[in-house]
């Protein structure tokens, strides 16, 4: 190795999840093959290299073409790289920190600062020499907080640098705010919540806000600590709106996106959707809905018309990480406690919200009351069927306005969750036991008729590693060549015959991974899923986050069994599952994230005044219906699996369709 600054960019180690640590193995062992512990002039740069390369054979990244003999020759030099690295660093002193870390890149400033730390130069060298060293270097005040132990020992300095520049705003919403949690950030003791209050005051103010910044602000949970009340939240959110408004009378124009909906006669099909641009496009039958107004086929057009849940009866309405593109996850800005909302989830939002309000205008057309229907269910339907007994739905007065609608609505939707939860509880539901109640309904401990419903991933990092994988368009293994490729490692396997061979060197090690765990096989030298039924199910839990057990046949039971015995997966129960929860609270309260609706709340509490917009009560009014459907279906299909276990008497329950 020279003492120069090497002309190439230098090794660096990003970590276990990152995808290049396999391409980079190679040049580690190439800077390793260099390393002599005897030279006393390696720079700072070409120390922190080494340590960077010792972190590839201290994690165990080697090319796959390394001999276990080379591998172990590499592992032999971990000491001297240890030695060098303490002599470096150990020698540094306010004399010669300046000269002897001149030149440290970008890309090692992070390392850098960790070294400093590990060594105890902060405790040896002042704040003003070692931070006007890492002005001259360009380390950005970020990358300065991002050290504990820097911050710690260097605390009024720091604060006072915080303090002293509105931009550094950022990095507070940036630590309490954001959902960006790459790296830890840390402040100052003594940066009190006055001062953080009054940076994020001016940030507001000033120019320099960006607006993404603004809402984060405005939809954050009220937070002493970080110097945020509701006045605050409240002026972040009118210079957003303004902003907002300013920037497209500027514009103009711009990108259709969206949902459209209309009702056709003479269409011979229920429902056809196409796609113009960017706007999704559904047509629907004049004369199927006129002529299908019965209850049942009523409740039925959400599952197999609007498709409100899928085959096996999980809400398609929440939103789904699955769902959340590359660009979305990489470009946008996400709060701390926000709902995990993405393009595909508002486009949902539009969709369902333009479905229930054509569909309870055309049946008002018809004479029908959606809410009577829901009537129907609870009174008739529940007990014919499954002798359900005493469940009642009251509705609202055809007089009443959306404003009292709303209010109504969500009463009841809690007042049937109770119910429900008492029957499942005791076996039947007593009226008088419902009267005592008073509790908010809490939607996550909703009790479900089957115990271990739902199937989750667990906490091992094994199955975390075996969807990333299989499924994440980031896995690696999605692309071999112009020929092999699909859009994640999966597809790959599924739409191509893939030989073992195909595999360029760095995934054969991902590849081997799979087939250690017995999810993919080696059929001599082909490539393909070990097992359909669990691929099924790890499908399913990657694309809707959960897997409804008593739904899947006796295989994929067999493979959930086997999966939750290696603490792979996990079983609970409860009516809706944990996404499922997660959009009802979105909808109703603040339980889980800040910048949910809080529709419940707001209208139950008075929040909402008698002036606002009908308009507004109206798409309050519609949600509730949405909401209040939704529990529908999920309640006919806990009752239903039930029914279907109980007649299995102990074989095989093989659910298919369910219609109310």
């Amino acid at each position: 190795m020279t003492t120069e600054p090497a002309p190439h960019r230098r090794l660096k180690f990003f970590g276990p999840a990152d995808l290049g640590k396999y391409f980079q193995a190679g040049r580690a062992t190439e800077v390793l093959s260099r390393f002599d512990a005897s030279v006393t002039t390696y720079t700072a740069s070409d120390v922190l290299e080494l340590y960077n390369s010792r972190l590839f054979v201290e994690n165990g990244y080697f090319p796959a073409s390394s001999s276990e003999e080379q591998r172990a020759a590499f592992k032999a030099l971990v000491p001297g790289l240890h030695e060098v690295e303490s002599k470096f660093f150990g020698s540094l002193t306010d004399e010669t920190l300046s000269c002897r870390i001149a030149g440290v890149s970008h890309e090692y400033h992070a390392d850098l600062l960790e070294l400093l730390s590990r060594h105890k130069v902060y405790s040896r060298c002042s704040a003003a020499t070692v931070l006007a060293v890492l002005d001259s270097l360009n380390v950005s005040t970020g990358t300065m907080l991002s050290c504990g132990s820097l911050v710690r020992v260097y605390d009024e300095e720091i604060r006072t640098r915080l303090v002293s520049n509105v931009a550094n705003a950022e990095h507070l919403i940036r630590l309490y705010l954001s959902g960006d949690d790459r790296s830890q950030l840390y402040l100052p003791q003594s940066l009190k919540s006055s001062d953080k209050r009054a940076l994020l005051d001016a940030y507001i103010d000033s120019e320099e806000a960006h607006p993404n910044l603004l809402e984060l602000i405005s939809v954050a949970r009220v937070n002493a600590a970080a110097g945020i009340d509701e006045k605050m939240k409240l002026k972040a959110k009118r210079k957003h709106e303004r902003w907002t408004k300013e920037f497209f009378e500027s514009n103009g124009g711009g990108m259709v996106i969206g949902c459209d909906v209309t009702v056709t006669k003479g269409q011979d099909e229920p429902v056809k959707a196409s796609r113009d641009g960017l706007v999704t496009k559904y047509s629907y039958s004049r004369e199927w809905f006129d002529e299908n107004l019965d209850y049942p086929t009523i409740l039925n057009n959400f599952l197999y018309v609007f498709e409100f849940a899928d085959r096996h009866m999980l809400l398609t309405l929440p939103s789904y990480q699955a769902e959340v593109g590359a660009i979305e996850r990489t470009m946008g800005t996400s709060g701390k406690d926000a709902y995990p909302a993405g393009f595909a989830f508002r486009l949902k939002e539009q969709s369902s919200f333009l479905q229930v309000s054509m569909y309870e205008r055309l049946l008002r057309h018809n004479d029908v009351e959606l809410e009577s229907v829901i009537v129907w269910f609870f009174a008739d339907y529940l007990r014919d069927s499954f002798g359900v007994a005493n469940l009642r739905f009251a509705p609202s007065s055809r007089t009443a306005t959306y404003l009292e609608k709303s209010r109504h609505l969500f009463a009841e939707m809690e007042s049937i969750v109770m119910q429900f939860s008492l029957y499942v509880e005791n076996g039947e539901f007593d009226p008088e036991l419902l009267a005592m109640m008073s509790a908010q309904v809490k939607y996550r401990d909703v009790p479900s008729c089957l115990v271990g419903k739902y199937v989750y991933v667990g906490e091992s990092p094994n199955i975390h590693n075996v969807m990333r994988l299989l499924f994440s368009d980031q896995s690696g293994l999605g692309y071999i060549n112009d020929s092999l490729r699909a859009d994640n490692g999966a597809r790959l396997l599924i739409e191509h015959d893939v030989y073992y061979d195909d595999f360029h060197d760095y995934q054969k090690d991902q590849v081997d991974y799979l087939i250690a765990h017995g999810v993919v096989e080696n059929a001599g030298g082909h490539i393909r899923i070990a097992s359909a039924d669990q691929f099924v199910v790890l499908r399913d839990l990657y694309e809707l986050e959960a897997a409804s057990y008593y739904h899947h046949r006796k295989g994929a039971r067999e493979a959930i069994d086997e999966m939750v015995t290696k603490g792979w997966l996990v079983r609970a129960e409860s009516l809706l599952s944990k996404p499922e929860a997660g959009y009802f609270n979105y909808c109703l309260n603040h339980q889980d994230f800040s910048d949910g609706l809080n529709l419940r709340n707001r209208y139950l509490h008075g929040a909402i005044l008698d002036v606002a917009d009908e308009e507004e009560h109206y798409r309050t009014y519609i949600t509730a219906l949405k909401l209040l459907v939704s529990l529908v279906i999920k309640m006919n299909d806990d009752l239903w699996l039930r029914e279907s276990e109980e007649l299995a008497n102990g074989t095989e329950a093989t659910p298919s369709e369910q219609d109310c």
